[in-house]
């Protein structure tokens, strides 16, 4: 079968070469922006907190870091957590992949290396299958030499197995690789892609650049999409960087701008979100508006996840973690900032069992200031 011109294939993968990356994103710098919050986006590292509910049923008290669970890690781009409390966690730069215990116990099950490390694109997403009880199996995203892909490998004990290709055939560039991974709540597995630099594929329907994917398990586009015939969920996206569905199975997609603004988005089926005829608002045109816009010198957002009745978005040029509203109606609202310039570049954010919340920074991706302890997976208690 073929998507977009790409032969896709479920061959066992022997060497895979991968490519390093990092991230940003863009619009007009004319148009005006959406008025998010009722709040200032900028605020304190650690804001005064409110004692009013939020109108998602959460409490707004301030969220505590506990400090570093690890360090001395490279660039860790990806989190999944397993049915004990595991975290497998993935490592752009250096292709490995590691098994992360709650108490910061680091395992190396094995690594998806390649030769061609550059730009924002390596081994990123992991997500762990919805069934890996019976099935022990892992998903991953990866660029290879000539190709983002997604494959899967079983977990023997602690050692990975010889990876297979689920999807293939993603254009790859040396920017906006996308990279996120995550299964819905309906079972099946959503893979965000990247435009390349090439804003154009964002709108091809044949391209799987630029786009909200889901598929089944083999990499068969899932039933019920827009087109059945096609993998593509959602379009017109420049590169979504994180992805989270709330209580009520609303799926929420955290995205780069490029000048001006960077977004949250509401995802619906089959929706066009505009990139690259508009960034940010689209003043009433047939693209959907995203929910909230930030500056992208607050922003740059990468990882998403629900937690504690709220939304979590990590950003990587704004050194911040987000925490965001949603009503029952499904509006976001009231962005709150906290660790501002705390630990860096904050790359991707992880709801655990234990209903803590696991961050990654992101400042040895060649665009921060790393310390000695860098990179660092951080446990915030919401």
């Amino acid at each position: 079968m073929t998507y977009g011109g790409h032969m896709r294939s479920r061959l066992a993968i022997g060497s895979l070469a991968l490519t390093l990356g990092a991230a940003t994103g863009c619009a007009s710098t004319s148009e005006d922006p959406i008025p998010s919050t009722t709040q200032p986006t900028d605020l304190p590292s650690q804001p005064t907190p409110s004692e009013t509910p939020s109108e998602s049923g959460g409490g707004n008290a301030a969220p505590k870091a506990a400090g570093a669970l690890v360090d001395g890690l490279e660039v860790p781009w990806g989190v999944g957590f397993l049915p004990d409390g595991d975290a497998v966690v993935t490592e752009r730069i250096s292709g490995r992949v590691l098994r992360v215990t709650d108490d910061g116990t680091s395992t190396q099950l094995g690594a998806l290396s390649g030769t061609a490390p550059e730009g924002e694109a390596g081994l990123l997403g992991v997500a762990v299958s919805p069934d890996f009880d019976s099935d022990r199996t892992l998903f991953f995203y990866l660029t290879t030499d000539s190709d983002n892909r997604v494959v899967k490998a079983e977990l023997d004990g602690d050692e990975l197995g010889e990876p297979t290709i689920v999807l293939d055939g993603i254009p790859k560039g040396f920017i906006h690789d996308g990279g996120r991974l995550a299964f819905g709540p309906d079972g099946y597995l959503y893979v965000t892609t990247g435009e390349t630099g090439n804003p154009d594929l964002a709108q091809d329907p044949a391209s799987l650049a630029g786009k909200i994917l889901r598929i089944t398990t083999d990499g068969d586009p899932a039933p019920g999409n827009p087109e059945p015939d096609s993998p593509v969920w959602s379009l017109g996206h420049r590169n979504v960087q994180g992805l989270a569905w709330d209580d009520d199975g609303r799926l929420w997609a955290s995205e780069f701008g490029d000048s001006s603004w960077d977004e949250l988005n509401l995802i619906e089926k089959g929706g066009n979100y505009g990139w690259p005829r508009f960034e940010g608002r689209s003043g009433g045109s047939d693209f959907i508006d995203p929910q909230l816009v930030w500056p992208v010198e607050d922003a740059s957002p990468s990882g998403l996840a629900w937690a504690d009745g709220h939304l979590w978005m990590a950003g990587l040029r704004g050194q911040r973690l987000w925490r965001i509203d949603v009503s029952a109606a499904g509006k976001a609202s009231r962005p709150t900032a906290y660790f501002t310039e705390d630990y860096g570049r904050l790359r991707t954010v992880a709801a655990a069992p234990d209903g803590s919340i696991w961050v990654t920074t992101s400042n040895r991706d060649g665009r921060g200031n790393p310390t000695p302890d860098d990179d660092r997976i951080i446990v915030v208690q919401p």
